[in-house]
């Protein structure tokens, strides 16, 4: 009989490709997961992974075995969510993801809010770009994520937060007009900063600056705002920063922060989580208090 553990252990095992990763993922030794996958393989009838010499492969089986395996698993999870919930709200584990250009400048702000109003949450948090969030909560392995909306993903509800106007970071200079405010047409002189792909927060930049031909062009790879920062203090270019950051990145008298023309460029930052969820309710309180931690912030709330 296939159970609970033996497809905990495949999904380990699909995830690592590695016997001894897997089996520190679980907490168990290498010899017992591997006898496991041995027994789910023998009551299956079909050989679900190649053993190479340092790693393993999925079969073409063994890939539609942990897929169905995941789902199972995310279903079992729903069920227990489902148990918790019918309780009191908010208590046990939530896994929550953010993005790099939220999380410290969020984070601060309400996790000592979430443990004083809810001291039975045990809260994990994830921080890793937006495609990643959203396969991680797609599969299960996160409850809920935030990231600036939309969610184009079929399956995901999403509520939206507080709206992040964008400012225009760039060196500070005597002649500088601090009250003025900046227009798109300001940009084509300038060298825009960016963070390297796969950042959210370089694509919001880019749509704003799309009809800008810049004389500098863009120089690209930055991996954190504090690096873009130290750049634009150094007069290497400018850049636009989201204004939940401004507190905490413009530290340096180097850097002069000015506000765009209206209509300004911003981003939704929202909470999203599966349909099939049955913590609804639980997401729910989650957003009130989000919305109330970041207002009280100064944040122009949204929603």
């Amino acid at each position: 009989m296939i159970s609970l553990r033996q497809l905990r252990y495949l999904d380990a095992l699909a995830t690592h490709l590695h016997f001894r990763k897997a089996a520190d993922a679980v907490s168990v030794s290498q010899p017992a997961l591997s006898m496991q996958i041995k027994e789910l393989e023998r009551d299956l009838g079909v050989m679900l992974i190649e053993r190479l010499p340092n790693r393993v492969r999925l079969t073409r089986e063994g890939e539609e075995v942990a897929a169905r395996a995941r789902a199972i698993l995310t279903d079992v999870q729903d069920l227990h969510d489902y148990a918790r919930q019918a309780g009191q709200p908010l208590t046990g584990p939530l896994r929550l993801g953010i993005i790099p250009s939220i999380a410290p400048y969020l984070l601060p702000r309400i996790l000592p809010v979430l443990s004083s109003a809810h001291p039975e949450l045990r809260l994990t948090i994830r921080e890793t770009l937006t495609q990643a969030l959203t396969e991680e909560l797609q599969e299960g392995k996160l409850d809920a994520i935030i990231i600036a909306l939309p969610a184009d993903t079929a399956g995901l509800i999403s509520e939206p937060l507080f709206e992040d106007r964008f400012l225009l970071a760039r060196c500070a200079s005597d002649t500088l007009d601090r009250d003025r405010r900046v227009l798109p047409d300001d940009l084509e002189k300038e060298n825009i900063l960016l963070l390297e792909e796969g950042h959210c927060l370089r694509d919001q930049a880019l749509n704003y600056c799309q009809n800008v031909s810049t004389a500098g062009g863009n120089t690209l790879g930055a991996t954190s705002l504090a690096t873009v920062m130290q750049m634009v203090a150094a007069g290497y270019g400018v850049t636009l920063l989201p204004e939940i950051c401004a507190d905490f990145e413009v530290r340096d008298e180097r850097v002069t922060l000015l506000r765009f023309a209206d209509p300004q460029p911003a981003r939704t930052v929202g909470l999203v989580w599966r349909k099939s969820s049955p913590r609804s309710k639980d997401f729910g309180i989650l957003v009130d208090t989000l919305r109330k931690t970041v207002g009280k912030a100064g944040c122009r709330l949204a929603g």
